[in-house]
């Protein structure tokens, strides 16, 4: 017969069952262990602001879109004088981003970029590096030409919000082994590949930087990531790239065109960490001379939201090694192609292998013939666990992502950079090495080339509290278990 203090451990262990399970499938310390929760928390949003939009009157609502974020914010007059409201308007997997709120208001005065090592104050370089949060603002239009990738510190905000502020040149943003960045109404284009040369990365410390490759915001290894309302275009690489354990981001509101590889999520297919890769992409407006990666995926869990595909080319979502992609209320506008209807493309694997994957559609808007292939429990009831959301109609998509992009924007009025001649590169399936098969001959880049080791912001991540609790009380139990074994045994054996 069992011991009284085993079968209490055995009680207190089934009682943790759910913690184990959901506690042993973190890759990371940081990932959310129940993502489906997080679908549904923003379905929830979305659907409280369009019950607010309804039923208040045409003139007391007139602010209001049903955009959840929008509608957070931009319904106070003076939202000027409370800009860091906006920490708490974040939706979906990067809702926890701070940026930096509860810091200092910090305006950016100097568009120049002369010395990266020396940044000059009012500079935006010399603003992001700074160690306490801030929330940096500008004191008018401008653009900011980069000599060399902008590398920025933990617990910032980039608000461009009142200034027409476009970001270019050579490397553009990088966030690296950091956290909490909110990146708000501001142009990333024309973003062309840096490097070999020092960059300071904190006020005490300048180190050697590799090769960049060019992309427009680069997410490495970094969570609590935000980036809203921006309109990105033409960089040489990826205009939005998260890779090596980067988590807890979202992707929202924001104007992508002419570019080919759009976004990248996941280093490569035998990087494990990125399986704690967590990502919502919501109400952005896919535009104009885009074709694939929309996004390409590996891994993790990917969140696809009441966004307008308008444009692709060759597919719009990508990946490979097993990602959950969970596209729920978009918009999906196929080519005139008929070889490039399908919205979806397993990258280099065979249909043996990806039937398996957890790949669902759910409430989306199909149009000119754009198809949709799910597999894995994406084609079953299993599924509805992670389900809330309602198909939308073609009114309701272009309510919510009206103001895509940074604000005042042309929607859908093609280049907004007539004449621009920074460089970048122009759309094109043979842009970037495309070797037929929908992957590129240097897929992976040189990302081990571009780490800045020993920098302040490489701090590492912190386990959240509740984690550590359960790992203590767990370890706990598992020692009481242990001891009580070695005791009855002792006892046994003194009977003998």
């Amino acid at each position: 017969m069992l011991p009284m203090s085993c079968i209490l451990l055995m009680s207190l262990l089934c009682s943790f069952l759910p913690q184990i399970k959901a506690f042993s499938n973190l890759t990371l310390p940081h990932q959310h262990p129940y993502p489906e929760a997080v679908v549904h928390e923003l379905h929830q949003k979305i659907n409280v602001s369009f019950s607010r939009r309804e039923l208040l009157s045409k003139d007391q609502g007139a602010c209001l879109t049903g955009n959840p974020v929008d509608d957070c914010w931009r319904c106070d007059p003076n939202w000027s004088a409370n800009r860091q409201k906006l920490a708490e308007c974040g939706i979906g997997f990067g809702r926890a981003a701070m940026g930096g709120k509860g810091g200092q208001i910090y305006i950016v005065t100097d568009s120049s970029d002369n010395d990266p090592a020396n940044p000059v104050p009012g500079t935006l370089r010399h603003a992001v590096i700074q160690d306490e949060p801030l929330w940096i603002i500008f004191s008018s239009s401008m653009t900011i030409n980069l000599r060399h990738e902008l590398i920025f510190n933990s617990y910032k905000t980039v608000d461009g919000r009142g200034a027409n502020v476009q970001i270019t040149g050579h490397g553009c943003i990088t966030l690296q082994y950091i956290s909490n960045v909110i990146i708000h109404n501001i142009h990333v284009h024309h973003c062309r590949p840096s490097g070999n040369t020092n960059i300071r990365a904190s006020p005490t410390h300048v180190g050697f930087r590799g090769i960049s490759d060019g992309d427009g915001i680069s997410i490495f290894g970094s969570r609590n990531i935000w980036i809203d309302h921006c309109s990105l275009s033409y960089c040489t690489d990826g205009l939005i790239d998260a890779i090596m354990g980067s988590t807890a981001i979202t992707i929202s509101n924001n104007h992508f065109g002419h570019h080919d590889e759009v976004m990248l999520l996941g280093h490569n297919d035998k990087y494990t960490p990125d399986r704690g890769m967590q990502v919502t992409i919501a109400f952005n407006h896919f535009g104009e001379g885009l074709v694939q990666r929309m996004p390409r995926c590996r891994l993790g869990y990917i969140h696809v939201v009441n966004n307008d595909f308008t444009q692709w080319e060759m597919y719009a979502i990508g990946g490979s090694a097993n990602p959950t992609i969970n596209s729920q209320g978009n918009r999906y506008t196929a080519p005139s192609d008929a070889n490039a209807k399908e919205v979806t493309k397993r990258v280099d694997t065979d249909d043996k292998e990806w039937s398996g994957w957890n790949w669902r559609t759910e409430g989306d808007i199909m149009v000119n013939g754009a198809f949709f292939v799910p597999s894995g429990v994406g084609m079953s009831a299993q599924y509805a666990e992670a389900s809330s959301v309602q198909p939308k109609s073609v009114e309701q998509i272009n309510q919510l992502t009206m103001y895509s992009g940074v604000f005042g924007d042309p929607r859908d009025n093609g280049d907004i950079y007539p004449g621009f001649n920074g460089g970048g590169t122009t759309t094109g399936a043979n842009s970037k090495g495309y070797n037929g098969n929908g992957g590129s001959s240097n897929d992976d880049g040189d990302f081990f080339g571009m780490i800045f080791k020993g920098t302040s912001s490489q701090a590492a991540p912190l386990v959240p509290y509740s984690s550590i609790v359960f790992v203590s009380t767990f370890l706990s139990l598992l020692i009481i278990f242990n001891l009580d074994i070695i005791t009855n045994y002792d006892i046994l054996l003194s009977l003998l």
